[in-house]
């Protein structure tokens, strides 16, 4: 099980500055049995790959429960998927339109397209995995 943390922290001078909410969270990381990592610097040239990689992700997430529990609707796999109604549904417009699943009354299924729709995806990331790896290269 993962946790996802968002914080956003008003300018104070007071007692609650960072060193203090940075302690915090290494304990409560701790407590849930993480540890809290350092935040890196992003690059801006690699910002827009690493969104379109989490996208895909979801879309992964959201194909898979599909394929799992499905015909589902949108509210479980929001429940499900740990993610907002709003981005499920821009996922199954996408998975719908790419002709990988289908809505139907009871909730979102899967078509006969899922098969090869996986073993392509499985290839592509392959060839996006040694584009990856040739970019690290280029690093040395």
């Amino acid at each position: 099980m993962s946790y996802n943390f968002l914080l956003i922290v008003p300018e104070t001078n007071g007692y609650m500055g960072k060193n203090y909410i940075t302690s915090e969270l290494h304990m409560l990381a701790s407590n849930v049995g993480g540890v809290l990592l350092q935040e890196r610097t992003k690059s801006s040239i690699t910002n827009v790959a690493e969104k379109e990689l989490n996208l895909l992700g979801r879309h992964l997430d959201v194909l898979k429960t599909v394929k799992e529990q499905g015909p589902i609707g949108i509210i479980r796999l929001s429940q499900i998927t740990g993610q907002p109604q709003h981005m499920i549904r821009y996922s199954l417009r996408t998975l719908e339109k790419d002709g990988i699943i289908i809505p139907s009354p009871q909730g979102a299924i899967v078509t006969d397209e899922v098969h090869e729709t996986l073993g392509t995806l499985e290839s592509t990331l392959d060839e996006i995995n040694t584009t990856v790896m040739k970019l690290k290269d280029k690093l040395r």
